[in-house]
């Protein structure tokens, strides 16, 4: 079965720190561009980071840079979100994405929350 199982979300107070998982299966996930999007009720799905299927090219979105950090494990087919110094802005629900270098085919998670108040 081919899926996408994010997981890690929850509240958090401003300030703190989470970290995503998204685990792969049932694909070659070696041959994806993954990324992380999170989407605020009534705005549209926002890119969050990308890696590439190596790990060598990374991007941000500028609203993240220098809080947020993007890995992958290729023998766990697993990217990862790490999120600091959370702001209540940041509250989202936050979905994966994994798309094929060759034919593009892409898979989406079902996303996981991320609350983030006092």
């Amino acid at each position: 079965q081919t899926q996408l199982v994010e997981s890690g979300g929850g509240w958090v107070q401003p300030g703190g720190s989470l970290r995503l998982s998204c685990e792969a299966s049932g694909f070659a996930f070696r041959e994806c561009t993954m990324s992380w999007y999170r989407q605020i009720p009534g705005k549209e799905r926002e890119l969050v980071a990308s890696i590439s299927n190596s790990g060598n090219s990374i991007t941000y979105a500028d609203f993240v840079k220098g809080r947020f950090t993007i890995s992958r494990d290729n023998a766990k087919n697993t990217v990862y979100l790490r999120m600091n110094s959370l702001k209540p802005e940041d509250t989202a629900v936050y979905s994966c994405k994994a798309v094929f270098i060759r034919t593009k085919y892409t898979y989406w998670g079902q996303g996981t929350q991320v609350t983030v108040s006092s």
